[in-house]
């Protein structure tokens, strides 16, 4: 299956939203990867593995269940997480890609990608898997948003 849903950022006709930069929007999303428990709260714990200079290798516990995967970045543009196949657990993947179409007009598109089948029995819970990431998603952009505000987002940055 795949899913993907683009989240718009920057509203200049809308003077409520707040505008968040490109290095502010990528901070955020390296965090995201750097610090998983900050954006999902069943994560119980997450061990950076191995690092090098564009990418990370995770651990990360939820309870008994512990999930491997890659985080490969593409500075300032793309936060791609690769899971390999492990166990009971099929390969699958998300990619976060900061698109400006015009300057300063940020979107974020989400695309997630695995191997359940698009169509049979157990393609009814799909509809629930992308409400649940598409929420997951607005979740992650609020919370950059509320990161900024409090300017936890100006510190040193790992990933360029």
């Amino acid at each position: 299956m795949r899913f993907e849903h683009i989240i718009e950022i920057n509203r200049p006709e809308d003077p409520r939203v707040v505008p968040l930069t490109r290095l502010e929007l990528w901070r955020g999303l390296v965090l995201r990867a750097e610090q998983p428990e900050l954006f999902m709260p069943q994560l119980d714990v997450c061990t950076i593995v191995e690092r090098s200079a564009t990418s990370v290798t995770r651990r990360l516990a939820f309870g008994n269940l512990v999930i491997h995967d890659q985080v490969r970045y593409h500075a300032r543009h793309r936060v791609h997480i690769e899971v390999p196949e492990q166990g009971e657990i099929p390969p699958s993947a998300l990619v976060m890609t900061i698109e400006e179409p015009q300057p300063e007009r940020l979107f974020v598109r989400f695309a997630y990608e695995d191997s359940s089948p698009d169509e049979g029995p157990d393609a009814f819970y799909n509809d629930f898997r992308r409400s649940a990431w598409r929420e997951a998603d607005i979740d992650t952009i609020r919370t950059i948003r509320e990161m900024v505000a409090t300017g936890r987002l100006s510190g040193p940055l790992q990933a360029g």
